[in-house]
């Protein structure tokens, strides 16, 4: 399939993660960022690794929204809402944007481990509000550590996805099943990530029980 994924706010630990996941698969990337050098640093530094023919680049993230179809969303929730506010006016009807972010507490200088308070219910129920009406929006990720994303072995994970839009829920479950080793799992309503995103608080905490940073997530008794 001919399709361009942008990865906005792609030069953080879990957008660099993911962006060369799936160069690595054999999609085309644009990491996205506010500084389109350091974009195109981080593009070079995985083409170095991956190979130079590797199909990634760099952009502002403005530049990496006009140019893809499909948009996944990484940056801290603290700059989750002003991204999307800026970025308002360029969405085009029918993108997707697959939203892995978590309103975790460090945000605003609390534990890792603990959760904020969203009005809307998640962070992916605040960016369908804050994106056009036209733009369809899926949650996943949020349970998949950069650390494993950074590692060059299969990782051990389930993926759950949720939306209310079935074409962006295809689209993001084809895009999780491309990372060795992870399985996508049908999570439903777009509501449902409220409970997703709240899993990572609590593998942020079994990390540090457990004195890893791999933990993930498996769902039993489900056909594969």
């Amino acid at each position: 399939m001919n399709r361009t994924i942008g990865i906005l706010g792609g030069t953080g630990p879990e957008g660099t993660g993911l962006a060369r996941r799936l160069a690595a698969a054999g999609e085309h990337i644009v990491i996205g960022s506010r500084d389109a050098q350091r974009a195109a640093e981080f593009a070079r530094l995985m083409r170095d690794r991956l190979g130079s023919a590797a199909p990634i680049e760099g952009a502002e993230n403005p530049a990496a929204l006009a140019r893809c179809d499909i948009l996944v969303l990484t940056v801290p929730f603290a700059g989750q809402a002003a991204l999307l506010k800026q970025l308002k006016p360029l969405w085009k009807p029918g993108q997707i944007v697959i939203d892995t972010t978590v309103p975790l507490a460090a945000a605003v200088g609390g534990a890792p481990s603990r959760m904020l308070g969203v009005w809307q219910g998640s962070a992916a129920e605040q960016t369908r509000d804050l994106v056009p009406s036209t733009v369809a929006v899926a949650a996943a990720f949020h349970n998949l550590s950069a650390e494993l994303l950074a590692q060059d072995g299969p990782v051990d994970c389930d993926i759950l996805v949720c939306s209310d839009d079935e074409a962006a829920k295809k689209v993001a479950m084809e895009l999780a099943a491309k990372i060795p080793g992870a399985r996508p799992v049908n999570g439903g309503k777009l509501e449902n990530a409220r409970i997703a995103e709240s899993l990572t608080a609590l593998l942020i905490g079994l990390n540090v029980r457990y004195k890893v940073r791999t933990a993930g997530i498996r769902f039993t008794g489900l056909p594969l």
